[in-house]
């Protein structure tokens, strides 16, 4: 069975809070071997990390730019701290979920604007200054991303990574996979509307490409109802990383290859984008 590494999902969800037990299996059961958790703020540093160890999964500590808002600086120097403390544990890879977001109109006017390049800014000097990957939120925001990882890159100009659920242009996709980082794609590729998308997929170099989910976000199509099907009393189907598999199977069928291929590729890809994970995959 292929080798499946989801590296962007939820797992601490209060969707899951029913059966997040039995959701892990489903996924190990479909070749899901690995799981990235990114917190999104210090209120759930400990949950990510706990289920990273429940499961043998991974996890990744930041604050997320939706987060900003009710975010202190005293947090900076909390997650400072908390990387530091969790430094020898071999499931922390990477500093995230951080970056920025330009698609919340609140975010995208001052303060909170400024608020989140702040932020932004100081969390990858903390992923410098830990010697850590970074994982990136980036939603209408690839340029101004670009722009800040360009000002603070480590000694050599380039980074490691990925930017996660990317949907950016074909140039801004170059520019992050010349720094150094891997692109995420989900369950947004699954909508032949998202022809963008689909293309980059198809396109992009295969070395370019890790895979995900952002369970229980980013559903794809076929767990998906439109607002007339919910208005309808149909129920949105939930995004779960056992999904990872036929999201997978749609980017290959675009790139013209094997799932066995993409898997091989995409899990190696996942593996130089946060080193920390070889350890962790089974022998």
């Amino acid at each position: 069975m292929p080798v499946w590494i989801d590296t962007h999902c939820h797992l601490d969800a209060a969707e899951f809070a029913g059966d997040r037990a039995a959701m892990r299996g489903r996924a190990e059961a479909a070749g899901v071997t690995l799981c990235v958790l990114p917190a999104v703020g210090v209120f759930n540093f400990a949950a990510v990390r706990e289920l990273a160890h429940q499961f043998g999964d991974s996890y990744a500590l930041g604050i997320h730019p939706l987060y900003v808002k009710q975010a202190t600086d005293g947090d900076l120097a909390l997650l400072d701290a908390e990387l530091a403390e969790r430094r020898a544990d071999p499931r922390l890879v990477a500093v995230g979920e951080i970056g920025l977001d330009y698609f919340v109109p609140e975010l995208n006017e001052s303060p909170l604007r400024e608020r989140q390049e702040f932020f932004y800014r100081e969390q990858l000097k903390l992923a410098r200054k830990h010697g850590l990957p970074v994982i990136l939120h980036v939603r209408r925001s690839a340029d101004r991303l670009l722009k800040h990882l360009r000002d603070l890159a480590p000694p050599g100009g380039a980074w490691q990574g990925l930017g996660h659920a990317f949907n950016g242009s074909d140039q801004q996709a170059g520019e992050f996979i010349k720094l150094g980082l891997k692109l995420g794609f989900g369950g947004a590729v699954t909508f032949e509307r998202a022809l963008q998308l689909r293309r980059l997929a198809a396109e992009l170099p295969l070395s370019a490409l890790v895979m995900e989910t952002d369970a229980p976000d980013i559903a794809p199509h076929w767990l998906y109802a439109t607002a007339e099907q919910r208005a309808q009393g149909q129920a949105q189907g939930r995004n779960e990383p056992a999904e990872l598999p036929r999201i997978a199977a749609v980017v290959a069928r675009l790139r013209g290859m094997t799932t066995d291929a993409l898997a091989a590729a995409t899990t190696a890809n996942a593996l130089a984008a946060l080193p920390r994970l070889q350890k962790l995959l089974p022998c």
